[in-house]
């Protein structure tokens, strides 16, 4: 792949001076990059092998706060370390900052050197290899959207969050003119992360004023964690170079459609999709039938790990493109599962219910879970719905609220068969954590509907 390096060609590079800093960096539970800016003489040196991080990094909130009823780490248990590994097969220049290569590391246990279950790279990869013991290969690939402003971050916060004007006027859907203006950070966004070794294929507006959809190329599961990971991470720091603020917040208005990352998936072997049978309905292998039964029968248990924080529930209202029903139709943006590529060798299931907040190695895993419990399982797929879901009766709704997806993700039997109870047990403590901070906050449509009034 055009951009990825060797770890010879970086020592090179560091050497001839092209390379002076290395970003180690693991990835935390919201998704976000977490690590080390190492001079490059030291890494080729001595910390490829390994470097150390503290162990609060897997149990932080969006604040960075270190909120208490953590099994791995607290307080009591002093915050120690561990180890950051780096995974040499993911070393890239990153374009976009000068003289700068990243590595992204496995979490790894201080003591046993094994790796750290509830790190996200780790639950994904238990579910990759689950997979390949069934002599399959998931293959996916995600859709990043996200709203560009005019201001700066910094200019935003200072204004409380109020002063926030998208970098254009209307709704820019594939809209050439309009998203021409915004080429000075979509543009460079493009072609920084290509360099970078991301294969993009294309950007577009997206359905509101100032939202844009960046597109990626299908890759091997963890391929496409790590290419959407990064993808986010360039986003956010090029839009800023740029003067710029680029939110992934799923919901920044009431009345301004929200943004998605749908997740595609599809199973190989051998080089084929083998959710493919030209023989079968809309060309729908047995096996792909159960897998997305799997994922409609237990879309529930699995919606926290693709919608982790309050906000992200306020994506899904009838009439916006997010689904609110847990159903499967063809090419139907109306339901929460949407068959595309119907009767080629390109047939793979879209999951629609992914915010933009959403971390992609927990996402994958628990789709992965699911879709594969449904082939174990043996399920069967009812017939696709047609016409506008939003207004069907008597079908299962998606979680409405995060309180609800906490409790469905508890109480799953699936996935604590799948990811264990340790990471089970975590993760819904996470989502504790997030409805006890909003529970206690004041918001402003509090304070304007009862300050006066109550």
């Amino acid at each position: 792949m055009p951009g990825m390096m060797t770890f010879e060609e970086l020592k090179t590079a560091v050497a001839d001076g092209s390379i002076d800093t290395v970003l180690a960096c693991i990835v935390d539970m919201q998704g976000r990059l977490m690590g080390k800016r190492f001079v490059g003489h030291h890494f080729v040196d001595s910390a490829y092998e390994e470097t150390h991080c503290c162990n609060y990094l897997l149990a932080t909130d969006l604040e960075m706060g270190t909120p208490d009823g953590y099994a791995s780490t607290s307080w009591q248990e002093g915050y120690g370390d561990y180890i950051m590994k780096p995974d040499l097969g993911t070393i890239r220049p990153v374009p976009w900052l000068e003289g700068t290569a990243l590595v992204l590391c496995d979490v790894l246990d201080h003591h046993h050197h094994k790796d750290v279950e509830h790190s996200p790279r780790a639950i994904l990869k238990k579910q990759v290899a689950r997979a390949e013991a069934m002599g399959l290969s998931p293959v996916t690939a995600t859709e990043l959207e996200f709203f560009l402003f005019e201001k700066s971050l910094k200019e935003i916060a200072a204004s409380g969050y109020r002063d926030m004007t998208p970098i254009s006027g209307y709704n820019e859907d594939y809209h050439i003119f309009q998203t021409t203006k915004e080429e000075h950070v979509m543009r460079p966004l493009r072609n920084h992360l290509y360099a970078a070794g991301i294969p993009v294929e294309n950007t577009k507006g997206e359905a509101e004023a100032g939202q844009e959809e960046l597109n990626i190329k299908y890759a091997e599961a963890m391929l496409t964690a790590d290419h959407h990971t990064i993808a986010k991470h360039a986003t956010k720091e090029i839009a800023w170079q740029q003067g710029h603020a680029a939110s992934f917040i799923p919901k920044w208005r009431p009345d301004r459609v929200g943004s998605s990352s749908h997740v595609h998936q599809s199973m190989w072997k051998d080089g084929q999709n083998v959710f493919f049978d030209a023989y079968k309905p809309h060309g729908m292998s047995d096996l792909m039938r159960s897998y997305v039964a799997g994922q409609i029968k237990y879309a529930s248990d699995l919606t926290y790990f693709l919608a982790p924080y309050v906000n992200s529930y306020k994506r899904f209202q009838k009439g916006s493109f997010a689904p609110t029903k847990a159903v499967w139709s063809v090419d139907n943006r109306t339901a929460a599962f949407r068959l595309c590529g119907e009767g080629t060798k390109a047939v793979r299931i879209e999951c629609r219910i992914g915010g933009s907040d959403l971390n992609p190695y927990l996402a994958m895993a628990a789709l992965i879970a699911a879709g594969l419990a449904g082939v174990e399982e043996g399920l069967e797929l009812a017939a696709p719905l047609q016409g506008d879901v939003y207004e069907m009766e008597g079908v299962t709704d998606v979680p409405h609220t995060l309180r609800e997806a906490t409790e469905t993700l508890r109480n799953s039997t699936m996935l604590r068969a799948a990811l264990g109870d340790w990471v089970v047990n975590h993760y819904t403590r996470a989502a504790e954590v997030e409805q006890e901070e909003f529970d206690n906050a004041v918001t402003d449509w509090e304070l304007a509907r009862g300050f006066e009034r109550a």
